[in-house]
This record gives C-alpha cells, structure tokens and sequence, in this order.
C-alpha cells in the first residue's frame, strides 16, 4: 500500500538521510577509514519502508504540523533502526545474509566493519538531534532521554538479549507480548511520541499517541513473524521462515496462523480507538496502522 502522504515522506526522509551522511562525512578528514562511511550510508540508504519516520511525521501532523524539528527526530530514529538491523544480522546474532533483497552489511563489507558502521549510525542519531540549531536544548534533551530509553537496555536491546535467550525454548504469551514491546515496540512508541514532541503535543495527546504506538508495535511484530511463514524470499527480501529454523517462538507458534491473524485485527481496531480523538488530523496514523497490519515484507 502507497498512499500520496506515505510516498511523500519517504522520499524525504531518504533526503533527509542523505543530507546526514553527507554532511557526516564532510566534518571527517579523507582517510583509509573511507569504507566506514560506506557501510554506514549502505545500512542507512538501502531501502526500506520508513515506517518509524513516517510513524514521526504522521504523529506530528496529527497534533499540528510537520517542522524541522520533525525532519530531525525522523533521521535519528531511522539511524537507531538502521544500526539495530545491521547488528541484528550479525553471525553472533541472527546470522543473516539478505536485507532488503541485497547482501548484509556483513557480508557486503566485513564483521569489524559492519559493527563499527552500526556503532557510528547509533551515535549519529544522537549527534544529529544535539547538533539541530532549530531544536531548543529542553526538547533535544527530551528526544535524546526518550530515544535512548527506548533504543538502550530498557528497550529495544533488552528485547533482543530476550529474543536471543529464548531460541528452543518455550514462553508464555505475556513474555513473548514483553520481549516484543521492548525489541520492536519501544522505537515504535519513540517514533509516534517525538512526533508528538515536535508538533507540542499535551500531556492528553502524547497520552492517546502513545497508547496508539503501544498497539501499532505489537501488530508490526504479530505481522512480522505472520509474513516469516506466508511469504517467501524474494518478496521478504530476507531468508524466509528464519525464525521457525531457528526454533524462535513466536506468535504464529503459540496462537496459530489464524490465531496471529486475529490477534493483529484487533490490535488494529483498538489502535484506531485510540486516535479516534484526532479526527481527519489522525488519517495518515491510521493509513500507516493499516499498511502495518496488511504488509507482506
């Protein structure tokens, strides 16, 4: 599914992030270290559905209006995304060799460089918000509080130590439900609430965004391990069926494909309660909750 808003800001946030490698790699010396900047702008620029800064624009656009301020919490949440997968494919990690239908950075460069390029993407999200001249130093310390929370070992890297520990192992459904509200639902919530920052959203709005995203990274993550089984390779554009070879629970494991499917319908619905209060102003949270739960890669 492509609407006019979701192509629209794609394509600016892909411009976005260009700027910021370009401007990164500006403020360094030419050196031998060049294949560093190379890994990083391919994990950053190759591909991608966008969805965390797309879920940060629609949110601000719900409240108020897009703003610079927006254009920046987009690229560093797309750095921290950016950075997570090319950790994730790691061989100590998921040991993967296709994303996004091209070679992992791993493979296409080397482990060492992989690492450091996904270490340099994670700083560059901070640096990026820091180093805004538009962004007043209370929101910037905000977004960076927020961003960190949910990206570090309360987030989104406690929910992949989870993930890793529970291969062959049974979980009940409320620990699967947890470890994915911290590994892919944490960054989700970030995005919808820095677009809320902002946008100068009040404490009743962030409150009913954030309940929103709660739903929204749940249903990305049902759909998630839905698709590992549904679709194939070419599509995926990475290794169908690797959480089933690996033994990971998931979802689909525990509820049945039925089951998974349902459980993402109604994560669905109740995340469209929870915009309801926006109205018109709410339709882009809604167009990207449905591409969410209806995606098939």
């Amino acid at each position: 599914m492509s609407t006019p808003f979701i192509s629209s800001y794609r394509q600016r946030t892909a411009q976005a992030l260009q700027r910021a490698i370009d401007a990164l790699k500006d403020s360094c010396p030419a050196t031998e270290n060049g294949q560093l900047f190379e890994a990083m702008a391919y994990g950053l620029l190759n591909g991608g559905k966008r969805i965390r800064p797309l879920l940060c624009y629609a949110a601000a656009l719900a409240v108020g209006k897009v703003s610079p301020a927006t254009d920046t919490f987009a690229v560093a949440l797309e750095c921290i995304h950016a950075y997570s997968l090319i950790h994730d494919d790691l061989p100590a990690m998921d040991d993967d060799a296709l994303r996004r239908g091209q070679p992992t950075c791993h493979i296409a460069f080397d482990e060492a460089t992989a690492i450091l390029a996904g270490d340099g993407l994670q700083s560059l999200a901070f640096e990026v918000i820091c180093n805004a001249p538009q962004i007043p130093p209370p929101t910037a310390l905000e977004a960076c509080r927020l961003l960190a929370k949910a990206s570090g070992a309360q987030g989104m890297v406690l929910g992949q130590a989870i993930d890793l520990a529970a291969v062959n192992t049974h979980l009940q459904l409320d620990t699967l439900s947890y470890m994915h509200s911290r590994k892919t639902g944490a960054l989700i919530e970030a995005s919808v609430l820095l677009g809320a920052i902002s946008a100068g959203a009040s404490d009743a709005q962030r409150s009913a965004l954030q309940a929103f995203a709660q739903d929204v990274g749940l249903a990305f993550q049902i759909q998630d391990d839905i698709i590992d089984i549904t679709s194939d390779t070419q599509t995926l554009g990475k290794a169908q069926g690797a959480d089933a070879s690996r033994n990971k629970p998931t979802y689909v494991s525990l509820l049945g494909l039925e089951g998974a499917k349902q459980k993402a319908a109604a994560l669905f619905d109740s995340s469209m309660k929870n915009i309801a209060e926006f109205g018109q102003e709410g339709a882009h949270l809604g167009e990207l909750a449905k591409l969410i739960v209806t995606r098939s890669h």
